[in-house]
C-alpha cells in the first residue's frame, strides 16, 4: 500500500465538487496546496522502476477525492521519459476512468510529451485514441499535438477533426477549436483554409478554433 495521504480542507470541499457538478467527492485542496503536498511523493519516486510507478498510479487513481486522482496524474507524467508502449497503453485507460475535462486534459500532456521525445511513436500513440467509442478518448486524439507546434501532423490532426465533424457533443467539438486555435499559432494559413473548407464545423468549434486569425 502506498504510503501517502493529503490533507482535508472542509471548507473548500462542496464548493470545489459543485464546480464539478458533484461528480466526485474533494478534499478541498486548492492546486498549489495540493501541487506542494505531492512534490516529496514525486521526489521519492525519482528511482522507481516503472512497474512500481503504475502500481501507485493504481492505487491513487482508485481512491475516491479528485485531487488523488491529479496527484496520479503528475505521479505518471513525471516518469513519461522512462515509459515505453506498454505504460502508455495502461495509461490511457485511465481516460476512460472516473472522465471529466479535468482529468481527461490532464492526461494528454503524458502522451503528447512522449510524442515529443519519440517523434517516430506519434502513429501508435494517435492510433489508441482515434476512431474510439469513447469520446473522451477521441477527444484526446484531436488535442494529442497541442504542443508540437511545427511538429504538427496534420494529416493525423485533419483525420481526428474529420472523423467527429459532426459529432453532437460539447467536449468533442470544444477540443476541435482548441486544436484549431494553438496550431493557428503557428500556421495560421493552414488553420483559416482547414476552416473555409469545412462548411460543416460547427459554430463552437470555428468560433474557439478562429479567435486568433486575423480577421
Amino acid at each position: 500500500m502506498l504510503d501517502f495521504q493529503l490533507p482535508a480542507n472542509p471548507a473548500n470541499q462542496a464548493p470545489m465538487a459543485k464546480y464539478m457538478l458533484n461528480q466526485f467527492p474533494f478534499l478541498g485542496l486548492k492546486t498549489p496546496v495540493r501541487r506542494a503536498k505531492t512534490k516529496p511523493l514525486l521526489a521519492v519516486s525519482k528511482n522507481w522502476a516503472n512497474s512500481h510507478v503504475m502500481a501507485a498510479v493504481a492505487e491513487l487513481y482508485g481512491r475516491p477525492q479528485r485531487e488523488y486522482q491529479y496527484a496520479a496524474i503528475e505521479l505518471a507524467r513525471a516518469h513519461v521519459h522512462s515509459y515505453g508502449q506498454r505504460e502508455l497503453a495502461t495509461l490511457s485507460q485511465y481516460v476512460m476512468q472516473k472522465s471529466w475535462w479535468d482529468t481527461v486534459d490532464a492526461l494528454r500532456p503524458i502522451f503528447g510529451d512522449y510524442v515529443n521525445l519519440h517523434p517516430a511513436s506519434l502513429p501508435d500513440v494517435y492510433a489508441m485514441f482515434a476512431e474510439h467509442e469513447n469520446f473522451w478518448m477521441r477527444r484526446v486524439a484531436i488535442t494529442l499535438q497541442l504542443a508540437s507546434k511545427g511538429a504538427t501532423n496534420t494529416e493525423l490532426l485533419t483525420r481526428a477533426i474529420d472523423y467527429d465533424l459532426h459529432t453532437d457533443e460539447f467536449f468533442i467539438q470544444k477540443a476541435i477549436g482548441w486544436a484549431l486555435r494553438q496550431y493557428s499559432k503557428t500556421d495560421a494559413a493552414w488553420v483559416a483554409a482547414f476552416i473555409a473548407s469545412r462548411p460543416d464545423l460547427s459554430k463552437l468549434a470555428v468560433r474557439e478554433g478562429s479567435k486568433y486569425l486575423v480577421k
